[in-house]
């Protein structure tokens, strides 16, 4: 057919033309040009139309050939991928027949009977009476749509993806103007959600309204980011966590796991919604039925052997708790608001499990079994006697995981060591974003401690993640950290652990040694030294790799090191310290000899008194000599002694007395230096009630060569007299 024809003139629409038709409709599928000629000219026609009466003739005539060629050709219509060709054959009044025709594939021994299911198996279940005529047609439209590309139409292959691009596009579509519909009418979401939050509404009613939202939250990706928005805001404002806090706490599993994925849509649109949510309630209502701790509490208590909930459930948590995701504004830090919530309210019960399977206090457990007693039945018993009917009466301290006498902490229930994993990943993830908050935990907690208690498991995948949580605790270099673990002596359950494992390369040993191996290229000197001094005799032995042999090299250049430091400080130390010393005496040497300062005397007191003033100082000077050669000064350095002198100005003029510091020359062997003793002051006195002036107390903190409190020597009085 010659490519330049304006439109492909098509067979009569007879019986005995329908295989020519299919092998029209299946040669165009390869050029792109002819597709789109062939949906023009069969859109003209009212061609599908047509083919459709001509296949209800042939199911009444049981006219099996026929049948087969009309598989074909609406098959390869379908392959036109053209949106208004679909228009018509996903009417009301083509869809089943166009289902009927995919019905007889001949590769088929028998045809399918997707009509029938269809009809007669699938219901369509209002949970509340739809009134609007449209959208009723659109979801049954949509569903059958959406049918039809999953279970009629054969796996597209890699060279005929593209043949449906449009009949995703249609499906997708359909969704959109569904959510709009349902989004307007108010006084229909509204009934849904008084329903589904009524005490009053049976298990299976319940159930109905919370897969409906289920589907509706499905629908809503296909929205744009703007609309989507709108939508989820109207579910929020219509109250839509509350209402999941309430269906995510019953027993019902189906309920739970499809309020699980709404809480996901929602989590995944809008965290600071939901954390908003979670603070606001928090100031209403107490821990143990906010909707974090609920959600928490889901993922301890999955049943799921492969905990496949609970995984799910953590992966909501760690998007709730990553300070990536949270606002901070000028007014308002919501990263430091929400953590301090959650590590208030939230954390003891995360860690509840970790804190309860590493415990040795039997009140610490009977409290977690009080708590927890109908939640925990399934983990506290062993792994082969799971039952979801356990009941809570039959739980003592005896089926906690690890309690029995053999091994009193470590958990060897298969399921516990899973959940126990996943709580240890969460709490890995605090410890590279948190910071403050998980530092402040884990020492009031003293939760590494408990966390290495795991390297004992004989499950090796959980002795991975509590090293895996130490390691990261290392990889933030912080003292406080390190300071934690040297006090604490925590690497013992570690390097335990790798003597245990022998000679085995495997996963447990090369991340051991990849943690020393750590700190080695980092030079973590206080762990290098805490390793060395208390455990290097322990691993020396260990030479299929340097990494223990280089902590001591380490070890051993840092004491160096810190000798020849300290060495080199007092050596100089010891010679600036001469030095001063000496230019110290030069300077008070070369300010004596410069100028002699005159202590003002009394001019109203007569010259008469004299003889009688000088002779009680020549008493006071003589006492005072014979008790200074008992009581010679230390050295304060080599070559020299340290006094301390105050000069006193008169008490006529008020002036302050200062201090003046001055070096001697070295003492000669008869005692000469302490010849400048403390004198009387008799002198100075004054006449009022025969008290010594002020000034001429020793200052507070001064003592004499004697150690004794005294009055303060006044050398320029001597040179005076």
């Amino acid at each position: 057919m010659p490519e330049t024809s304006h439109l492909i003139d098509l067979p009569t629409c007879e019986l005995n033309k329908l295989e020519e038709i299919a092998d029209l409709v299946t040669s165009v599928l390869s050029s792109p040009i002819r597709r789109e000629k062939l949906a023009l000219a069969l859109e003209n026609e009212g061609y599908i139309k047509k083919l459709l009466q001509l296949f209800q003739a042939c199911e009444n005539l049981e006219n099996t050939e026929g049948l087969h060629h009309l598989y074909e050709i609406i098959r390869g219509i379908l392959f036109l991928n053209k949106a208004t060709l679909f228009e018509v054959m996903f009417s009301d009044e083509c869809i089943m027949d166009v289902v009927g025709c995919l019905e007889y594939d001949p590769a088929l021994a028998q045809p399918k009977r997707h009509r029938e299911f269809l009809t007669k198996t699938a219901k369509f279940k209002e949970v509340i009476p739809i009134t609007d005529s449209e959208l009723r047609q659109k979801i049954h439209q949509t569903y059958r749509v959406q049918y039809i590309q999953d279970i009629i139409l054969p796996t597209p292959s890699v060279f005929e993806e593209n043949f449906l691009s449009t009949l995703t596009s249609f499906i997708f579509f359909n969704k959109v103007e569904i959510v709009s519909m349902l989004q307007e009418d108010e006084k229909f979401l509204s009934e849904v959600f008084a329903q589904l939050t009524d005490e009053a509404t049976d298990d299976d009613k319940r159930r109905e309204l919370v897969n409906f939202f289920k589907e509706f939250c499905a629908f809503s990706q296909t929205l744009q980011p703007q609309n989507r928005d709108a939508f989820f805001k109207t579910l929020a404002k219509l109250g839509i966590l509350p209402a999941l806090e309430i269906v995510m706490g019953m027993d019902d599993l189906q309920v739970r796991s499809a309020a699980t994925d709404i809480f996901s849509y929602l989590v995944e649109f809008s965290p600071s919604m939901v954390r908003e949510f979670v603070m606001q309630e928090a100031q209403q209502s107490d821990d143990d039925i906010l909707l974090i701790n609920v959600v928490i509490e889901q993922m301890i208590c999955d049943t799921d052997p492969e905990l496949g909930g609970a995984v799910q459930l953590m992966g909501l948590l760690r998007t709730l708790i990553d300070p990536e995701n949270m606002l901070a504004t000028t007014n308002k830090t919501e990263k430091s608001e929400f953590l301090n919530f959650f590590y208030n309210h939230c954390m003891h019960v995360l860690t509840a499990p970790l804190l309860t399977n590493t415990s040795e206090d039997k009140c610490e457990k009977d409290f977690f079994l009080k708590h927890y007693r109908y939640s925990w039945s399934f983990v506290c018993t062993p792994s082969h006697s799971h039952s979801h009917s356990t009941p809570s009466s039959s739980i003592s301290q005896d089926n906690i995981v690890g309690s029995n006498k053999n091994n009193t902490i470590c958990p060897d229930n298969y399921q516990t060591a899973q959940l126990l994993a996943l709580i240890l990943e969460l709490l890995t993830f605090c410890v590279e974003h948190h910071t403050y908050h998980i530092k402040n935990y884990i020492m009031n907690k003293d939760l590494l401690r408990r966390v290495l208690v795991l390297m004992n498991s004989k499950h090796t995948f959980l002795a991975l993640c509590a090293l895996r949580f130490m390691r990261r605790i290392i990889g933030l270099k912080d003292e406080f950290y390190n300071r934690y673990i040297t006090k604490g002596n925590l690497f013992e359950p570690v390097i335990n652990a790798l003597l245990d494992n022998g000679t085995r390369y495997n996963l447990l040993n090369s991340a051991v040694i990849e943690l020393f191996e750590f700190i080695r290229v980092e030079d973590i000197k206080s762990l290098t030294a805490h390793i060395v001094e208390n455990f290097y005799k322990a691993l020396e032995s260990i030479e299929y790799v340097q990494t223990f042999k280089g902590l001591k090299t380490k070890y051993e250049q840092e004491k160096d090191r810190q000798n020849q430091k300290l060495n080199s400080n007092r050596f100089r130390r010891d010679a600036k310290a001469l030095e001063e010393d000496e230019e110290m005496w030069f300077n008070e040497d070369e300010e004596e000899e410069g100028k002699v300062v005159v202590a003002p005397v009394e001019k109203s007191k007569p010259e008469d008194d004299f003889p009688d003033n000088y002779e009680k100082f020549m008493e006071t000077k003589k006492a005072k000599e014979s008790e200074d050669k008992e009581n010679l000064p230390k050295r304060t350095s080599p070559g020299g002694f340290k006094f301390t002198f105050s000069h006193s100005a008169s008490a006529a003029n008020g002036t302050n007395s200062k201090s003046v510091v001055a070096q001697t020359p070295p003492a000669t062997s008869n005692g000469s230096s302490s010849k400048t003793t403390n004198l009387a002051t008799s002198v100075t006195a004054t006449k009022d009630c025969g008290r010594p002036r002020q000034e001429d107390r020793l200052s507070p903190g001064v003592q004499d060569q004697s150690g004794q409190q005294g009055e303060t020597p006044s050398l320029q009085k001597v040179l005076k007299y």
